[in-house]
């Protein structure tokens, strides 16, 4: 694959996601977090961004819930390259019965160069780097001329 520079805006798209018993920590971090997330758009997955938005009083785009599609829809943000950052607490010690789309939009930010966290410390090194409210440039999949060399 071919890859090429983009510019990374000074205010970042960030996606919050968090599965249920997650979702009190990444709570947590989001108040504790409130003055750099505030300054970012920000986008969940259902009952979290619902829970985000009430409890932290932050703006926050809301999309369905994850097992019903909302993984999905923030893969394809990212696809689209509309998600600048992605803040998953995922459950390591529970079965979740939407594994595969979980595993699907952790391969997508991985595909598409997305800085992921993963857990509370990730996630603080990943708010708290000089370049998480700067312009940076990011290699990305240059998917034109991918298309034009199958051709």
């Amino acid at each position: 694959m071919e890859y090429k520079t983009i510019q990374s805006n000074a205010q970042k798209s960030v996606a919050l996601v968090a599965h249920d018993n997650m979702k009190a920590s990444l709570i947590e971090w989001s108040n504790t977090h409130i003055e750099q997330l505030k300054n970012h758009q920000l986008y969940a997955t259902g009952t979290t961004g619902a829970l985000i938005a009430k409890q932290t009083g932050l703006s926050v785009s809301q999309l369905i819930s994850g097992p019903l599609g909302g993984d999905q829809q923030i893969g394809a943000l990212i696809t689209e390259q509309k998600i600048d950052v992605l803040i998953f607490f995922w459950d390591p010690l529970e079965a979740q019965p939407h594994d595969p789309d979980v595993k699907a939009l952790l391969r997508l930010a991985a595909v598409w160069n997305i800085p992921v966290a993963c857990n509370i410390a990730s996630a603080d090194l990943l708010i708290t780097s000089s370049l998480f409210g700067q312009v940076f440039a990011r290699k990305v999949p240059d998917y034109q001329r991918y298309i034009s060399s199958r051709t």
